[in-house]
């Protein structure tokens, strides 16, 4: 057996491990948990089929569905986590949805959106979108989107972009064809955010729904140059499954990206490392060792590899460290890397700062936190 196959054969066995720890497909619907528990109203739209169970699964849709739910996150909580309710949920240790409303049309969703924005104070009408990953479920990407607007205490409303992933290891070949299939969702999608009106959209994209997000994005751009500085107040790809090449060729169609533009990067991601051996060891950008790759580009490229040990989730460091969740949020760092007036992007988050070219590298260390 020769050593890249048996490379790969134990990085899929230790992922494949992983991801069968726990079913992440349910949604436990209980409006007894609507007194426990902090409540989120989070917006959805999905072009996955709809299931008999009538949640969705992984087969794809030609339509998509719209949807606002109010996700309650338990009391017991701990900051990274998420835990899915079995047959019967326990509201105070489990996520659990307590409120579904369908909205039948584009325009009636765009509405809802709205009128919650709205309801919230000037200075915290933004959304948030966030599009998951590889192997994500429905369940993972809609409790996702609510804990990180619940750990970093993000301002705005949250919105959440759910593709049609298969939600199983296996699923790498069907997810990446899923990608390519949703383009022209999220794109109408985007339109129909910003049709609400909400005063910037940060649009966060993780694992192979960073690729998505890069893929609508250019394709926005080829049919409506500077779309994207004009309705984007940031981007952020979290342990992106994208080669490198293609990322530069993507970014190429751009004549100025949107900015401030952040990349999570850690060189611990045993699921792009995986990627990486699957696509014949071509770097995964989530994996970038060369920061000179891309030092024309004005991107941050932000260093995550020393929290891996204490996330439970290494392709996803950013949203599941306690360690690095509570830095973030101590330095005010999130609130801090979107704003408008600030002049430069070195000093966006706390932790060495490198400039290259166009291209700045942050380093995070747990250190920080003895500051």
């Amino acid at each position: 057996m020769g050593r890249s196959l048996r490379q790969i054969l134990r990085v899929f066995l230790v992922v494949f491990l992983v991801a069968s720890c726990t079913d992440r497909t349910n949604i436990v619907f209980s409006d007894d948990a609507a007194q426990v528990g902090t409540h989120h109203q989070t917006f959805v739209a999905t072009l996955r089929k709809q299931t008999e169970g009538g949640w969705f699964g992984g087969e794809r849709s030609d339509t998509l569905a719209y949807m606002d739910l109010d996700v309650s996150v338990p009391p017991a909580h701990r900051q990274g986590r998420i835990r899915f309710a079995h047959s019967r949920a326990d509201a105070a240790r489990d996520f659990v949805v307590t409120r579904r409303t369908d909205h039948q049309t584009a325009a009636a969703f765009s509405d809802a959106l709205r009128r919650a924005l709205k309801q919230r104070k000037p200075g915290e009408r933004d959304v948030m979108l966030y599009v998951h990953g590889y192997n994500n479920s429905f369940a993972d990407g809609v409790f996702r989107t609510t804990q990180l607007m619940h750990d970093f205490e993000l301002p705005g409303v949250g919105v959440h972009f759910s593709w049609p992933s298969a939600a199983h290891p296996l699923g790498y070949a069907h997810d990446r064809d899923s990608v390519l299939y949703t383009r022209d969702g999220l794109e109408k999608f985007l339109t129909q955010i910003s049709a609400a009106g909400p005063d910037r959209i940060i649009l966060i994209g993780h694992s192979l729904g960073a690729m998505l997000v890069m893929e609508t994005l250019r394709q926005i751009e080829i049919g409506q140059p500077g779309w994207a500085n004009r309705h984007l107040g940031g981007v952020v790809l979290v342990s992106p499954d994208l080669d490198i090449e293609v990322f530069k060729q993507q970014t190429a169609r751009f004549k100025r990206l949107p900015q401030p533009f952040i990349i999570f990067v850690s060189d611990g991601d045993r699921a792009l490392q995986l990627s990486s051996a699957i696509n014949g060891d071509k770097q995964r950008l989530g994996l970038l060792a060369d920061e000179k790759l891309l030092g024309d580009l004005p991107v941050t490229v932000v260093d995550v590899s020393e929290f891996a040990a204490s996330s439970d989730d290494r392709h996803f460091t950013v949203g599941t460290s306690e360690l690095l969740i509570q830095l973030l949020r101590r330095s005010d760092a999130v609130g801090y890397a979107f704003d408008r007036d600030a002049g430069g992007r070195t000093g966006l988050l706390p932790g060495t700062a490198l400039t290259l070219q166009g291209a700045t590298k942050i380093i995070l260390s747990p250190l920080l936190l003895q500051n």
